[in-house]
């Protein structure tokens, strides 16, 4: 019997969308603070039910937003979620501190805050002001975004991945090829990315540029990618540098130009998955320098990316030829040559002033 009631208990909680947004103009007429919040919640534990409890501590109703399947998909990856969403919803709707809850299918929170119109949109600390996507619906009825630091040291990313680091330890984890050993570290989420150009795009253009003294970002290249990681996408490095070919520079400086650049992201937060580089000139004819696919290619292989979800970006006709061959978007920023080299015949699919833009522009249309 109890358990019958317990059920009945949960089930009320369920609505749809649109039901929810009848509920939430009664409440707003009793004057009760309504909070609203959204995830996957896939594996729930300890971290889900530490962050709604503290939700629930800043309002008066709490409805939770939880992720469709397919939605979930698209930004976790074909391998998500573990859960159904029919189980996950129910899950979540048996906690105490959830008063409603409901399925949705978009990506973004945009259309759930314009129908439910909550006081308070609440996310986790590791979302900012500046990287919350539907901040913006909230301006029209004076809604307020509020962020909770995270507090339990868990989440579902890490359980999958001792799970699976449990299972390969099962089996060999090194790799023998081509005369070497190696042990594979294949990430396991398949994900976009965004493929960069260095100079002329991330940095000023300099000729053969070789002194790590001389390398400066442009502006807002840094904000640009950093808006991009907040998106999800992985963050990837395809430069020649014919230079190193051609003895006008070695590996090394190379190198140490590198390093001025990732020390540059560091400080601004953005981790960048891998830089690839071509050191051969143009007349050695290879397959790495761009527009050729063979980096792409390993890029693709070592890192499990979603190729026709992601960007190459670049300052020169070469990377927009480079993208359309990998059949990803392409996208020219006006920096650098700003596609007046006149190598190929190309058009890009957007053209933006900077990267700035250029993340911003991607961010429109993952919104709509």
């Amino acid at each position: 019997m109890v358990h019958q009631e317990k059920w009945i208990m949960i089930q009320e909680k369920l609505k749809t969308r649109e039901a929810l947004g009848e509920i939430c103009r009664t409440l707003r007429a009793q004057r009760k603070i309504i909070g609203f919040t959204s995830g996957a919640f896939d594996l729930i534990h300890a971290g889900h039910a530490d962050y709604l409890e503290k939700a629930k501590a800043q309002c008066d109703v709490l409805i939770v937003g939880v992720n469709s399947d397919d939605s979930v998909r698209s930004y976790k990856g074909p391998d998500r979620p573990i859960v159904n969403e029919h189980q996950r919803i129910k899950l979540v709707a048996a906690l105490a501190s959830v008063d409603y809850a409901f399925l949705f299918t978009e990506r973004r929170n945009q259309k759930n805050i314009e129908i439910l119109k909550p006081h308070l949109y609440i996310k986790a600390g590791d979302y900012s002001s500046d990287s919350l996507t539907s901040a913006e619906a909230l301006k029209p009825f004076g809604g307020e975004a509020r962020f909770i630091p995270l507090a339990e040291d868990a989440s579902t990313s890490q359980l999958i991945e001792r799970i699976r680091s449990f299972k390969e330890r099962q089996k060999d984890p090194f790799i023998e090829k081509d005369r070497s050993v190696y042990m594979e570290t294949k990430p396991a989420r398949r994900a976009p990315a965004i493929f960069l150009d260095r100079d002329g795009t991330i940095n000023e253009e300099t000729e053969y540029l070789h002194l790590s003294e001389q390398f400066r970002f442009l502006p807002k290249s840094l904000e640009g990618i950093k808006k991009f990681q907040d998106m999800g996408f992985r963050i990837v490095v395809v430069t020649n540098q014919p230079g190193i070919g051609m003895g006008y520079f070695s590996k090394e400086d190379f190198y140490r130009v590198n390093r001025s650049m990732l020390a540059g992201f560091s400080r601004a937060g953005i981790l960048v998955d891998k830089i690839y580089f071509c050191p051969h000139s143009k007349s050695e004819k290879c397959e790495c320098r761009k527009p050729g696919q063979a980096l792409i290619q390993r890029a693709m292989d070592e890192l499990n990316i979603d190729v026709t979800n992601s960007f190459f970006i670049g300052d020169k006709t070469g990377d927009i030829e480079t993208g359309n061959r990998a059949g990803m978007h392409t996208i020219l920023v006006k920096t650098g040559f700003r596609g007046e080299d006149g190598e190929f015949e190309v058009k890009p699919d957007m053209e933006a002033a900077d990267l700035s833009d250029a993340a911003k522009k991607v961010l429109d249309l993952q919104r709509k």
